[in-house]
Order: C-alpha cells, then sequence, then structure tokens
C-alpha cells in the first residue's frame, strides 16, 4: 500500500467533515458506528480523484485497511474503491470479500458489498450456493441479492431456489432481501415472480410475499 495513502485521504475529507451532522448519521444505524459526518455525494466527490490512482493495485490491501478504521465512512469508502475498480477483481477474490464484510456488518456495507460481487461475477454464481449456506445471515443475505438488476441475465431458477430455501428463515433482513430480490426481478418478469409467490404464498413471510408484489 502507498505509504501516504490514509493520510492523501484524511487530507482530501478535512473540507466536507461535518461534526454536527455525526450523531444523527450515527442514530440512523442504531448508534453502532461512529460517523465523521460526511454524506455520501461530498464523499464520493472528495476521494474519488485519489481512489481513481489506485487502479492495478492491489484493491483488497486498501480496503482492508480502510476497514479497521473507526468510523463508518471508511467503510464506505472502502467499497467505493472496490465498485470503481470492480472489474480488476475476479470471483477467486470472492472468498476475501467474504471475509472482510463480515467485520462490522450492517445493511449499509452488506447491500454494497452485494452489489459490487454481482459485478465482479457477470452474470455468474461463483461461490453463491456456498454462500446461502452460510452460517451468518448477512453472507446469507449477499447470495440472495446478487443478481440484482441483472434483468433478463437472471438466473430464475436459482433464484426462486434461493428464496425456497430462505423462505422459512424469521430474520427479518432476510425476509426484506427476498422480496427485495423477487420485487427487482419483476421488474422484467411480472408474470414469473406474480405466478412465484402466489404457488408459494404459505412458505413466504407476510413481509416477503407484500415486498415482491409491491408494483405487481
Amino acid at each position: 500500500m502507498k505509504p501516504d495513502f490514509l493520510a492523501d485521504l484524511n487530507a482530501l475529507l478535512t473540507s466536507v467533515i461535518d461534526n454536527d451532522r455525526a450523531p444523527a448519521m450515527r442514530a440512523y444505524m442504531r448508534d453502532q458506528f461512529d460517523f465523521l459526518g460526511i454524506g455520501t455525494p461530498d464523499r464520493r466527490a472528495a476521494a474519488k480523484p485519489l481512489l481513481r490512482t489506485l487502479k492495478g493495485q492491489n484493491l483488497l490491501t486498501y480496503a482492508s485497511a480502510l476497514w479497521q478504521l473507526p468510523q463508518r465512512e471508511y467503510q464506505y469508502i472502502a467499497l467505493d474503491l472496490l465498485a470503481l475498480h470492480h472489474r480488476e477483481l475476479s470471483a477467486a477474490d470472492i472468498p476475501a470479500l467474504m471475509v472482510l464484510i463480515q467485520n462490522k456488518p450492517w445493511w449499509d456495507t452488506v447491500d454494497a458489498m452485494a452489489g459490487i460481487i454481482g459485478d465482479v461475477l457477470r452474470y455468474q454464481h461463483d461461490y453463491m450456493d456456498e454462500v446461502l449456506r452460510d452460517s451468518n445471515m448477512w453472507i446469507r443475505r449477499i447470495a440472495i441479492l446478487h443478481q440484482l438488476g441483472w434483468r433478463d441475465k437472471t438466473d430464475e431458477a436459482r433464484l426462486f431456489d434461493y428464496v425456497l430455501t430462505c423462505a422459512h428463515e424469521k430474520e427479518f433482513f432476510i425476509q426484506k432481501a427476498i422480496g427485495w430480490a423477487l420485487r427487482d426481478y419483476a421488474r422484467h418478469a411480472p408474470d414469473a415472480v406474480r405466478i412465484f409467490t402466489h404457488k408459494q404464498k404459505e412458505r413466504l413471510a407476510p413481509l416477503s410475499f407484500r415486498e415482491a408484489n409491491k408494483h405487481l
């Protein structure tokens, strides 16, 4: 890692830190994480020039270093970095990404990582069957969500199978993910989702069913 990376990053962030905003951001995340008080647009605008210079570097080394810092914005910057250079990642990096995301997990970082993994896989499903069976709820959520935005490239049979595999779970974030994944696919295949959810209504949690059918 470049020796001055963190110092250079902090110099860029200094002008956009808003200490008055930090308490509300912390409260929104149920007081689980400290914040610098930087909103997403300001964070991305400030950090992106530096993140662009890391093309060709070991992205996971930088992401891991950022993840160790206490304020939540640094985890967001790590995810911004991975998203910006996702074409330099491959399916072989997914186990390391899964290890990373289990440190300080919550829906904000988990959902961003699901999107990155979806971009890395590019309509393939390496490791996702194993991920779906993981004991960590957040990891299973990534498997459910990894096809978001794939539209006609979605593996419908796999999506429905993943949904039914996890449909018995009582965890809110799993039930919500199931509904979200189905609702997203319904934009491309509304009839398929409508038929599936009504056929499986007794197995789906009410929350999952409502979310899936919200726009049908």
